[in-house]
């Protein structure tokens, strides 16, 4: 995966409508899709099982990044690791409000031949990642309250990437910086200073594949020439 990078959510896709529509993002460009896992317990919400992640696998051959906002992740992990393929850049994220022992967590994420991310909702402070930036991959900085698509983003959320950036150079690792929640062209100036945006419903809008594929690559121009002044 090239860095930065715009990741679609399918959240804000058609449900009856994914395969053309990731099929759009995949031919237009798009190196991760982003795939909102939610329970009904540790979000309001109820969304993909593992079954969506295996159709999504035999429609299009690009990295995943399975954002698990569950109560339980540890014991669902493996069921969507299997459905997903363990793609060598493929991402796990857990939420680090839902993990008892995080670092066990990571560990098999590892061990299932994936990459380890961890999520932090709005009101939870980046410090507490400290204990396990050795072991991450990929840092999800929440930039609305996780449970709904369409949501505006929490601005003072985007403070923490220079922190997260910081703790990760501190520990001499390569971390992947993402925001997840509310992320427009209209905002993508402050927006910039990470790494990857999930971007939902500013890409897929009314089922249409191929208005799917005008947005992405009209974001990830966009994201490249504002990354690129840094």
């Amino acid at each position: 995966m090239k860095l930065p990078q715009i990741t679609p959510s399918i959240l804000s896709a058609d449900f009856g409508n994914f395969r053309p529509e990731v099929e759009s993002v995949a031919a237009a460009g798009c190196e991760l899709l982003h795939v909102d896992v939610m329970d009904g317990h540790f979000v309001p919400v109820i969304t993909f099982g593992p079954a969506t992640v295996q159709a999504l696998r035999k429609t299009v051959d690009i990295p995943f990044d399975i954002h698990l906002m569950v109560t339980d992740p540890e014991a669902h992990m493996e069921q969507f690791a299997r459905a997903e393929g363990s793609h060598e850049y493929s991402f796990l994220t857990v939420h680090q409000e839902a993990c008892s022992h995080l670092h066990r967590t990571l560990e098999k994420i590892h061990r299932l031949g994936m990459k380890a991310g961890v999520a932090i909702n709005p009101g939870t402070a980046p410090s507490v990642l400290e204990a396990i930036m050795d072991q991450v991959d990929l840092v999800l900085i929440m930039t609305v309250d996780p449970g709904f698509g369409g949501q505006a983003c929490i601005n003072s959320c985007l403070d923490k990437i220079s922190v997260v950036r910081e703790m990760a150079r501190k520990a001499g690792r390569d971390v992947i910086i993402e925001l997840d929640g509310g992320i427009k062209l209209t905002n993508l100036d402050r927006a910039a200073a990470a790494d990857v945006l999930v971007m939902g419903s500013a890409v897929f809008q009314g089922g249409d594949p191929e208005i799917a594929g005008r947005n992405f690559r009209e974001a990830q121009k966009a994201f490249e020439e504002i990354y690129s002044r840094g």
